[in-house]
């Protein structure tokens, strides 16, 4: 996927004029061809992939507040595919039936979901694609730079291998090979550690599934010899937690440095303890009120020309309208000054009893 800037200042102008001032400041917008008239109720379909990650608990309540406050007369009707394609195709044409005037969707499955994204549009529903990029003819994108988080993940993990990085041999534990973010996250890890370590072996982790994380691990194990493995990349957190569990199996004591993504708290509480060395922090609230805005400056029928400040590339469509932001890295030495500070996660969230010599440790505590 190819991302192209565009002008930040007209960015903020946009979005100000789309969704009010309490949105000055985020990212949001997109292109549509002319929408249904404003005035009565707007109906917004949000399609989400599961009910149990974070963008089930964090995103969903902050998309359906933002949808509520830049538009009071709009309903919203949220639905989890609980990580099926076929239930997510099935509440797609749902929604279509029920002639809701915009969809805010994230797809289980990049490819599967391409034809119900193609009968939206010719029913007139424009849809917005949230976190994960859907083939078809959707009217907007927001996500943050997938790039810019293999990068992160690469840049922690040579950090954490300090001087023996030169000659360490690394397991690199890739996403689902059906979604699109994968292959991006991938490709800016591999911009950063190509050339500087070896990788020993490389995987696609089927559904992002934990547990096929630690099949894979296992494996890596089995042909590399749990003595020659020195680093982790993991994709994403829930990743980590499946490598973690193959390598404690294997009795591997202390852990190589393993990265991850999306903050979760379990995470967080893994890398206090130091079983994980990162993870990146997307903060969700930008993100998801730039879908809000996007879904209803378009549920209104309005455009957002000149408020993206990008357009990609999808297999099936150029010069998509899109928002990236921008991600954080988060290990043990910042806890404090980003999920904390955010409000994200308490200390007391984060240092149960079960943490609390690690929390002290890590200072997070007295």
């Amino acid at each position: 996927m190819r991302a192209r800037p565009r002008g930040a200042a007209v960015l903020l102008a946009g979005l100000c004029m789309v969704a009010g001032p309490a949105a000055c400041g985020q990212a949001g917008g997109a292109r549509e061809p002319s929408g249904p008239a404003s005035g009565g109720e707007v109906k917004i379909g949000v399609l989400l992939p599961d009910n149990t990650s974070r963008l089930y608990h964090f995103d969903k309540p902050l998309i359906e507040k933002k949808i509520h406050q830049l538009c009071p007369e709009c309903t919203v009707e949220t639905v989890s595919a609980e990580h099926d394609v076929a239930t997510q195709q099935q509440q797609m044409d749902a929604m279509i039936t029920k002639r809701v005037r915009v969809l805010i969707l994230d797809a289980v499955d990049s490819k599967s979901l391409r034809a119900p994204v193609e009968s939206a549009r010719a029913a007139g529903i424009p849809v917005v694609a949230y976190d994960r990029l859907v083939e078809g003819p959707v009217s907007s994108y927001v996500s943050f730079n997938g790039e810019q988080v293999g990068r992160l993940q690469g840049e922690a993990l040579l950090r954490a291998l300090g001087d023996n990085a030169r000659g360490a041999q690394i397991v690199m534990m890739n996403g689902a090979s059906t979604d699109p973010n994968s292959a991006w996250f991938e490709q800016g890890a591999l911009a950063v550690l190509k050339g500087r370590v070896k990788i020993g072996k490389a995987y696609e982790t089927a559904g992002w599934r934990p547990e096929n994380a630690n099949l894979n691990m296992s494996a890596a194990i089995s042909a590399l010899g749990a003595d020659h493995i020195d680093g982790v990349y993991s994709a994403n957190d829930g990743l980590a937690a499946g490598i973690i569990s193959a390598l404690r199996a294997a009795k591997v004591d202390p852990l190589p440095p393993i990265t991850g993504q999306d903050a979760e708290l379990s995470a967080i509480q893994s890398i206090v303890k130091g079983d994980q060395y990162m993870t990146v922090y997307k903060p969700f609230k930008p993100e998801a009120d730039t879908a809000a805005a996007m879904a209803v400056a378009l549920g209104r029928g309005k455009k957002l020309d000149g408020i993206t400040t990008h357009t990609v590339n999808s297999p099936t469509t150029r010069g998509i309208p899109a928002v990236l932001l921008t991600p954080v890295a988060v290990t043990v030495h910042n806890i404090r000054n980003t999920v904390v500070k955010d409000g994200m996660y308490t200390i007391d969230q984060i240092c149960t009893p079960k943490f609390a010599s690690a929390c002290r440790a890590a200072g997070l505590t007295g």
